[in-house]
């Protein structure tokens, strides 16, 4: 038996679907979203690469006679997803302050809750929710996060749901539609997809920041020519 073929590269998305299966796919995501050590995997990846290997291309991605069955992607990966992130959510609610508040912790630190705190402010809970599920490591620690700040249960659960469910099946659908296209090619150009997925899923947030800022150089600017305004207008009653 070659020892080195059972290996499972934890890293390597390609590697865990050949290792693992649907069920074992299911299962890291679960992990991913839920169980905080397992914000390494790459859930991306590994969701459009199991959409390839569930299309006519299965065989290049994972070798002759060897399919992952889509019926139970497309089910089971947004009940993993929602359920994990459901977890997170609860650790946080339990556990959230004292898990947060280690300051010799290099994973679980302060600095995470005051960017989520005000990532939530900035852009709304439901927002925050549904975009981090495309940004990886950050799906994984505002779950808890959303925990610590007491963020209500019921709305944590709706924007849970509607983020995990597009997540999962947005990946998978890419890959199975386009795995024809991308089995050939998917070693060399699939992280580049996916960073280009990941951005352009973010966009939103990022045109929000910059139309911020923008308020805010428009806001401080407005300040200053009224505060020059007023001076110039209490030197001229000086001057009468």
């Amino acid at each position: 038996m070659d020892y080195n073929q059972l290996a499972v590269n934890l890293l390597d998305a390609k590697s865990l679907i050949s290792s693992l299966g649907a069920i074992g796919l299911i299962a890291i995501i679960f992990a991913e979203t839920g169980l905080l050590v397992g914000f390494f995997f790459p859930g991306d990846s590994l969701l459009i690469i199991a959409g390839v290997a569930s299309s006519s291309a299965a065989s290049s991605v994972l070798g002759d006679g060897a399919r992952l069955p889509l019926a139970t992607l497309l089910i089971g990966a947004p009940i993993a997803a929602i359920a994990g992130a459901q977890l997170g959510h609860q650790i946080g609610v339990k556990v959230g302050p004292k898990m947060f508040d280690k300051p010799e912790s290099k994973i679980f630190k302060r600095e995470y809750v005051l960017k989520a705190e005000e990532y939530f402010n900035r852009f709304g809970p439901g927002k925050a929710v549904v975009l981090a599920r495309f940004m990886p490591i950050v799906r994984t620690f505002l779950n808890p996060v959303a925990g610590t700040l007491e963020m209500p249960a019921k709305t944590f659960f709706l924007w849970n749901v509607v983020g995990g469910v597009l997540w999962t099946e947005s990946m998978l659908l890419i890959g199975y539609f386009f795995g024809d296209a991308l089995a050939p090619v998917i070693d060399k150009y699939l992280i580049p997809a996916v960073l280009l997925i990941v951005l352009l899923s973010i966009s939103p947030m990022i045109v929000e920041v910059l139309r911020e800022r923008k308020k805010r150089k428009a806001g401080g600017a407005q300040s200053a020519e009224t505060g020059e305004a007023v001076q110039a207008g209490g030197g001229r009653h000086r001057r009468d």
